[in-house]
């Protein structure tokens, strides 16, 4: 899985209506204005009930279909197009921005046959079912009409296109959807298949369109709808690449969780490397979620004669990988004969699917997909015709290149081989820290490979972040069943308590990469302890010597006193740890304790630190992750740049980027993506600030039209230069 948001700063929503059919003339003049009928959601300054009661007295022909105020201040409005566009020129309306109305059909997919498969109710250990708990799954919709998902569907929203009718996107309206129904099912299917707490019940709330995209602001305005519908948990099973903790989306969900809600949110799938994690999954108050892999056999290829190794990453929508002898591999060029053989694609503009039919209709034994860049490459098939019916996956750019180079000269015959992986993390699984505030981010870990759920039409196994993280929010509607009387605080504590650090050959995991390590439902529910927030952040270290404190708390579940104590680290060069001796706490009660660590910056590497402490009572070992940043940091320095026309405008663009630490200076150049030859400077900004930075550009300063590769460039306060690449679009004039 792959959900990318969009995420600008200037929100409106727009949609089209279908028009039903046409009797008679007064009908023809309804359905037509049906057709000039829009919708926006305005952000605006002020209190939104009070515009509210000034739009329903000077634009009596606009409906107000919505009034946020819980988590952002905006207004959801319909009407006739050109009353909409007056909107814009209004003193109190801050941001506008654009989507489509789409409609909905279904879709069919197979049902999973691998050995390797996982299903969502195996993590449920309890005798709990999260009866009565409601859990709202922000997303891409839900396929309410699933026999699996009938029963526990109980209500929701679309907020893309202002109606009751969260359903996912088909393949009549844009580039379908399956996502939302996926989530939905491992939190709380009930039928053939069943969630991890297969008696919650369903809120669906439509915030990302075709494709599986959005704006921050649909997000933000689903989930204040979810607040309004009362649930007890929300999903977000989505995210950007922008590693802040005030970003918007960020910002909306610590404020959900001061109003009560427990979110949970997908870390995201830009891993292995340190800090991809991206907001909301930023958010101090949420509990965000990386996936662990299972103990599995994974599938392989194997060049026999030459002893060379290629890993594969098998595709969603395809069957199993599971080739019963060695075949010839083929490179897929126009005309060429693959027709019992694999399929050899490099990855280009073409799509999968396209590519998985051609290879299909032309007799091929699999398929396999060269990616044109560093990093796995995770792909989707499902959205083929006809039901993929050979194998399909991707291989890395290196593995790419050597057999185009073997192919050449000489043909090559591939086994498939097996490799027995223990449980670990999923190599996909964004890492942590957090920019700016240091955080360790991901909070836990959960099963998010080959994980098996409800899609429209059926089941299919996914994996990534967005499949973990449901089966931590199936967890806390078990807890909350089975304690209702805890906080969401409490629930967050219990989790983490008692999550199971995860280790490779004796090794513990970073911190950054698994958090407190994999959710326990039953020792959680269970636990005679919980530490409220025991992921101790330090910050930046900056002086040659300096002092650190932060407090956990420790809360005493049981109707006995019990006694607390921390292992005393091993020594280490540059760092003096100064920990409480042994703590006795009454039955029932809590205590805070102060952790304290001496610094002496110049005797460590520049960089994070990170490790763990030992903290025992009885016969129960409680591991708390530390994390400090001495000096500098590889942190990106300039992220999340975004460049679109403005909504109701023709000649005016907006832009905005996120900036981590100070800068004196940013410039964004763009270059031809095919000779990576200088082609114009397109911003230059010399008043920056640490966080996000917006402005407009004309039409005429912009340029001609066309793709284009941009490197935003800023010159940091302390000399240095930092660097970031993205791909941007100039539509025509």
């Amino acid at each position: 899985m792959r959900v990318r948001i969009m995420i600008i700063s200037m929100i409106v929503v727009i949609m089209t209506l279908i028009s039903i059919g046409v009797t008679s003339s007064g009908e023809q003049l309804k359905e037509k204005q049906k057709m000039n009928e829009k919708s926006i959601i305005i952000e605006v300054k002020g209190n939104p009930k009070d515009h509210q009661l000034f739009l329903e007295n000077h634009y009596p022909s606009i409906q107000v279909v919505a009034v946020y105020t819980e988590l952002f201040n905006g207004l959801a409005l319909k009407g006739d197009k050109r009353q909409l566009e007056r909107m814009g020129s209004l003193e109190f309306v801050k941001n506008v921005h654009p989507v489509h109305k789409y409609e909905t059909t279904t879709s069919q997919f197979n049902q999973p046959n691998d050995k390797n498969a996982i299903y969502p109710f195996d993590l449920n250990n309890t005798t709990y079912t999260g009866k009565g708990v409601k859990v709202g799954v922000i997303d891409t919709g839900i396929d309410y009409n699933h026999p699996d998902l009938q029963t526990n569907y109980k209500s929701g929203y679309d907020v893309v296109d202002l109606d009751n009718d969260p359903m996912e996107t088909k393949p009549q309206q844009g580039e379908p959807t399956l996502h939302g129904t996926h989530v939905a099912g491992i939190i709380a299917a009930n039928g053939n298949l069943k969630g991890v707490a297969p008696d919650a019940e369903l809120y669906g709330y439509r915030a990302l369109g075709p494709g599986g995209s959005g704006t921050s602001v649909q997000v933000i305005a689903a989930m204040e709808q979810a607040i309004k519908d009362d649930v007890d948990i929300i999903n977000l099973s989505l995210g950007n690449q922008v590693n802040g903790p005030d970003y918007p989306t960020s910002v909306a969900v610590n404020k959900a969780a001061e109003l009560g809600v427990a979110v949970v949110i997908a870390n995201g799938n830009a891993g292995p490397g340190g800090w991809t994690v991206g907001s909301p999954a930023t958010a101090n108050h949420a509990l965000s979620v990386g996936a662990a892999s299972h103990p599995q056999q994974v599938p392989y290829l194997y060049a026999r004669w030459e002893n060379k190794r290629i890993s594969i990453q098998e595709m969603a929508g395809a069957p199993s990988w599971l080739l019963d002898t060695f075949y010839p591999i083929m490179r897929a060029n126009k005309g060429a004969n693959v027709k019992g053989k694999i399929a050899l694609f490099q990855r280009d503009e073409t799509p999968f699917v396209e590519k998985v039919e051609q290879a299909q209709a032309a007799g091929a034994k699999a398929v396999i997909i060269a990616n044109n860049e560093e990093g796995t490459l995770q792909g989707d098939v499902s959205t083929a015709k006809d039901a993929v019916q050979i194998p399909v996956a991707s291989i890395s750019k290196q593995d790419g290149a050597w057999l185009e180079e073997y192919l050449q000269s000489d043909h090559l015959h591939l086994d498939t081989k097996y490799e027995n992986k223990a449980s670990s993390i999923a190599p996909f699984s964004s890492r942590g820290p957090v920019t700016v505030n240091w955080n360790i981010k991901p909070d836990v870990v959960a099963p998010g490979t080959n994980i098996v759920s409800t899609v429209p039409g059926g089941y299919q196994a996914l994996q990534g972040t967005s499949m973990a993280a449901p089966h931590v929010s199936g967890v806390i509607a078990l807890i909350k069943e089975a304690r209702p009387e805890w906080t969401n605080q409490q629930i967050y504590g219990a989790i983490k308590t008692t999550a199971l650090r995860m280790e490779v050959n004796q090794k513990p995991l970073h911190p950054t990469i698994q958090g407190m390590g994999l959710i326990q439902p039953k020792e959680a529910i269970e636990t005679r302890t919980i530490i409220d927030d025991p992921q101790i952040t330090f910050g930046k270290v900056q002086g040659n010597s300096e002092v650190k404190n932060e407090q956990i708390t420790i809360e005493n579940r049981t109707n006995e006193e019990q006694t607390y104590y921390f292992d005393m680290p091993y020594k280490q060069r540059g760092i003096s740890w100064n920990l409480p001796q042994a703590v006795t706490i009454p039955p029932n009660e809590t205590k805070q304790l102060s952790i304290g660590a001496r610094i002496t910056s110049q005797q460590l590497e520049e960089g994070v630190h990170q490790g763990w402490l030992t903290l025992k009572q009885s016969n129960t070992v409680h591991h708390i992750p530390y994390l400090f940043v001495n000096q500098n940091a590889d942190n990106p320095k300039a992220m999340g740049f975004e460049f679109a026309l403005e909504p109701l405008s023709n000649d005016t663009f907006s832009y905005h980027y996120y900036m981590t630490e100070p800068a004196t200076k940013v410039q964004v150049n763009l270059y031809d993506p095919d000779t990576l030859v200088f082609d114009r400077q397109l911003i230059e900004d010399t008043d920056v600030a640490v966080g996000m930075n917006e402005g407009e550009l004309n039409a005429r300063k912009v340029g001609k039209a066309g793709f284009y590769y941009a490197v935003v460039t800023a010159e940091l306060n302390t000399g240095e230069n930092a660097s970031y690449e993205t791909m941007i679009y100039v539509p025509p004039k």
